[in-house]
């Protein structure tokens, strides 16, 4: 929580120097520890792209800490189709599989892709810290219970058979499971 005026001042921290991969010793591979399109920093692409001391690359990735709480994070994106294969490596994908699932990713990274990266903060998370509450759910609009439904729309809600024949839609025995609906 932020400090009440008169007991101490707001602590930022930036947080960097992530590392980009960890490695397995069940499944003896490597994954991405934010996700597999966060650049290495510029300093570690050498040893990256060349599959070199994979353990000690530390990710172009950052956090914003208040008081010991994240409220914002970010990472620059690799922008480069030698770079992302080498990701795709990296974290066992063959060069088939990483063709089969990210082939028009890899083949756009061809044409070129400026370099992108971005920030974000969890503005929920900072409103219920500035107003000195527990639970985020306190300073959202619209907070969704643990199974995803709104109380204050009452929603996800029934669909009329009208509403679904306006939008051309059939449903199924099988889409409804079994017949229930």
């Amino acid at each position: 929580m932020i400090p009440k005026p008169g007991e101490g001042i707001p602590a930022f921290l930036w947080v960097m120097n992530f590392p980009l991969l960890e490695f397995n010793e069940q499944d003896q591979r490597y994954y991405a520890c934010h996700h597999p399109f966060t650049s290495p920093r510029p300093e570690f692409l050498d040893d990256f792209i060349a599959g070199r001391n994979l353990d000690r690359i530390e990710a172009a990735a950052y956090d914003m800490v208040l008081n010991g709480v994240e409220i914002g994070g970010g990472s620059l994106r690799i922008h480069r189709e030698d770079v992302q294969a080498a990701m795709f490596r990296a974290i066992g994908l063959s060069q088939a599989e990483a063709a089969e699932k990210f082939g028009f990713f890899l083949e756009a990274l061809q044409y070129g892709t400026p370099p992108h990266g971005g920030i974000a903060f969890g503005v929920d998370r900072i409103a219920a810290m500035l107003c000195g509450t527990g639970p985020i759910r306190d300073v959202i609009a619209f907070p969704k219970t643990q199974k995803g439904h709104c109380l204050m729309s009452e929603s996800p809600s029934r669909v009329t058979g009208e509403q679904l024949r306006d939008l051309g839609i059939a449903v199924t025995a099988d889409a409804a499971g079994g017949g229930k609906q």
